[in-house]
């Protein structure tokens, strides 16, 4: 029995009375049970044998029932299994925005046995090729929309079988039909490309009708996914994540979200984030739909008009989005004068959210918005603030239930109560490791099974704790720490600030200054005037000693400002 899956009332490792216990919500013990499926494929049956002719997933208008997708996934597993004689951990990539298709095709490759590569729709040609060397895949099923990168990058791949999906294509005739030739030659969204050996993604599921799924036979320890990230630091690499990481943490997580939605009607909860995306992956494609919840995938969240409209049409129960769209439904009128009665659960994933984001969210929507914290190699929530509690902003919440959580030094040492240090984390959640990389995997694992998350952070006397940046983002200023996201906070603050983005640079005297980039919510805003705001809510050394004002902050595809870029964009000027 895994070490953390001990019966439900015992102590998990450390045992010792921590104060964060008493914030769980009622039944939610203090570690989770062994998990009823050995398998995500199992979770899948189970669900759909529980469920149905519920809907499981909607998106552009249509609807796919419990029933439906487990019926299809399994279809797709014959097609893998048996046309292209795919066996037990071969690796398949899928790269796809969030569309029907998306569950179907990850269910399917997971009940061949095979391992899921997740890629970004937005990656370069250069990281496409990177990724996919890594990951050696046999497989993809990719939008057409991206098939022209696939195509360049085919050459210098291990992939032999290319599997192209339409926007449309699980949609019911003649919708189908009619969305898949907007997308094609109306809007033009699907360029030119040659793939002469492409599998339609609907021809698959019609070959694999004819043939039968060979149960692979997997458990816990089993590798589910490749799932890259930018790690605890350095540049992109995979954590493998087994089926017990994901079953664990969709458990962990799920607990207190049940016990605040209830179990006595089926809650409509809003998927605006990613599917490929980690925490949506774990919260919405796997949890949710394990304990019956209809998810509405929303294909592309920056159309906020069309966002707002399947807001008012779908009524939903819960919103699991990131703090930076947040903010853009907010500054939508017709987002604000929404009914939102129904809405019982806001929670934000993938950043940190803003204190003047939370408030505003607050006052338009009567709901908090409930922080947690996770990382990729925790596949990946670590802790949430309790949802039957008034939020605590800018804190992370509690750890999850079977999660310990300490804050260590640079050797390795439990820091004293209060004192900022690296959060370290061990949980039935933490990943095996990194693919092919067993040197950095020893560095942030430590022998007794502490991840090093790289994040630093502190703990409050009854528990909660707080994030106060990435180890590496330190501005070291003077011999004084300086945090990126004290400085963004601050800024945040004032009313017409809309983004804000802090990062180091060079300085004779102190050898680091904050630099602060501002995106304006009032052009009327002036340098001068955000100085002296600045001024009352940060000591000396921590106020930005530049200000630039730029129209847009680059991010990540989940809305995370890229500190990284700006830190480019400035090393380049000072070098020109």
């Amino acid at each position: 029995m895994h070490p953390h899956y001990t019966p439900s009332g015992m102590d998990p490792v450390g045992g010792d009375d921590r104060p964060w216990y008493r914030f769980y919500s009622p039944g939610v013990g203090r570690v989770i049970t062994p998990p009823a499926a050995r398998s995500l494929p199992e979770l899948v049956a189970n669900a759909a044998a529980e469920y149905g002719d519920r809907t499981a997933f909607s998106n552009l208008g249509g609807t796919l029932s419990f029933a439906e997708v487990d019926a299809l996934a399994t279809r797709f597993a014959a097609f893998l299994q048996r046309d292209l004689g795919l066996a037990r951990g071969d690796r398949i990539v899928l790269q796809m925005p969030n569309l029907l298709q998306y569950p179907v095709a990850l269910f399917g490759a997971l009940r061949a046995g095979l391992v899921v590569v997740n890629a970004n729709p937005l990656y370069t040609v250069r990281e496409m090729e990177g990724v996919f060397r890594d990951a050696a895949p046999k497989a993809i099923v990719v939008l057409a929309n991206f098939a022209d990168k696939v195509e360049q990058v085919l050459p210098a791949t291990t992939i032999e079988h290319v599997i192209v999906t339409q926007v449309g294509d699980l949609l019911p005739a003649p919708k189908r039909q009619i969305v898949n030739f907007v997308a094609g030659k109306v809007k033009k969204m699907v360029p030119r490309y040659h793939l002469p050996r492409e599998i339609p993604f609907r021809d698959a599921l019609a070959r694999g009708a004819k043939e039968t799924w060979a149960d692979p036979g997997l458990g816990l320890d089993d590798v589910a996914f490749l799932q890259y990230t930018g790690g605890t630091t350095g540049g992109a690499k995979a954590a493998v994540l087994t089926h017990g990481n994901l079953l664990a943490n969709q458990e962990q997580f799920m607990g207190q979200i049940r016990a605040t939605l209830g179990e006595e009607r089926q809650s409509v909860i809003i998927a605006a984030l990613p599917l490929y995306h980690v925490f949506s992956l774990t919260v919405n494609c796997l949890g949710f739909f394990r304990f019956g919840a209809h998810n509405v995938l929303i294909t592309n969240p920056r159309d906020i008009p069309a966002f707002v409209k399947e807001l008012d049409t779908s009524r939903p129960d819960g919103l699991i989005l990131v703090s930076t769209l947040a903010g853009a439904l907010l500054d939508n009128g017709a987002f604000r004068a929404l009914d939102f009665d129904k809405l019982q659960l806001t929670v934000a994933g993938g950043m940190a959210v803003r204190s003047s984001v939370a408030e505003r969210w607050r006052n338009v929507t009567g709901n908090d918005i409930i922080e947690g914290y996770g990382l990729t190699e925790a596949s990946p929530v670590v802790s949430v603030n309790p949802t039957h509690h008034p939020a605590r902003i800018g804190t992370i919440g509690v750890p999850l239930p079977s999660t310990d959580v300490r804050i260590v030094d640079d050797e390795g040492a439990p820091v004293p109560l209060g004192t900022a240090g690296e959060l370290a984390v061990r949980g039935p959640q933490v990943m095996m490791g990194y693919w092919n990389q067993p040197e950095e995997s020893r560095r942030v694992i430590t022998d007794d099974g502490w991840l090093l998350t790289g994040d630093v952070a502190v703990e409050d006397e009854d528990g909660f704790f707080r994030i106060v940046d990435r180890k590496k983002e330190i501005i070291v200023c003077g011999g004084f720490n300086v945090y990126p996201g004290e400085i963004e906070d601050a800024a945040m603050l004032h009313p017409k600030v809309a983004e804000a983005g802090a990062i180091p640079i060079p300085n004779e005297h102190s050898g680091e200054v904050p630099k602060l980039f501002v995106v304006r919510r009032d052009d009327s805003l002036t340098e001068a005037e955000l100085r002296v705001f600045l001024k009352e809510r940060l000591t000396g050394y921590k106020r930005p000693k530049e200000i630039e004002f730029i129209d847009e902050l680059p991010k990540t595809n989940v809305g995370k400002v890229l500190r990284r870029a700006l830190r480019e964009m400035e090393a380049e000027r000072g070098s020109a």
